[in-house]
């Protein structure tokens, strides 16, 4: 019988892990000073790049699920930091856009999060962190194709 590899060299443990503690870590920084979630500053963080878009949307680009974008959707709102205007093309959904609270949050925290990477990633050169970006791309879009492949789409967690 073989032996099963173990779950440490298991590649979505690994990726999980390393995301959680990285994501972590920078996450203490925009909680303590801006009483922001993971989730909260994810969808900052697209809109920011995006700008407005539905909730379906914010779910694809984020690859979180539903109902943890509508929760952060729900407490941006009440917060001040985002706001909703109705889709004309589609009566059932909403724009979420970032409102001039939330673009200057968003301005506060961006060189935060780009200062937590500059630091991570101080030991590697350029060539490397390039690879290491591209490779990681790569994971990303082969899962997003199994996915279309027929796959379950389900997000994936370990």
């Amino acid at each position: 019988m073989e032996s099963l590899p173990r779950l440490a060299d298991f590649l979505p443990y690994i990726l999980s892990i390393t995301s959680n503690a990285v994501s972590g870590r920078i996450a203490q920084e925009y909680r303590s000073r801006f009483g922001l979630k993971i989730s909260e500053w994810r969808v900052m963080a697209v809109l920011g790049d995006a700008g407005s878009l539905t909730q379906r949307e914010l779910t694809a680009l984020t690859f979180m699920d539903k109902v943890t974008v509508n929760r952060a959707c729900k407490l941006l709102e009440e917060r001040g930091l985002a706001w909703r205007q109705p889709n004309s093309r589609d009566g059932r959904s909403h724009y979420l856009e970032l409102t001039e609270k939330g673009h200057r949050m968003h301005g506060e925290i961006m060189p935060l999060a780009l200062e937590m990477e500059r630091r991570l990633l101080a030991k590697f050169d350029a060539e490397e962190v390039a690879g290491f970006k591209s490779l990681l791309d790569r994971i990303r879009q082969e899962a997003i194709d199994l996915d279309a492949d027929g796959l379950d789409s389900g997000r994936y967690e370990f």
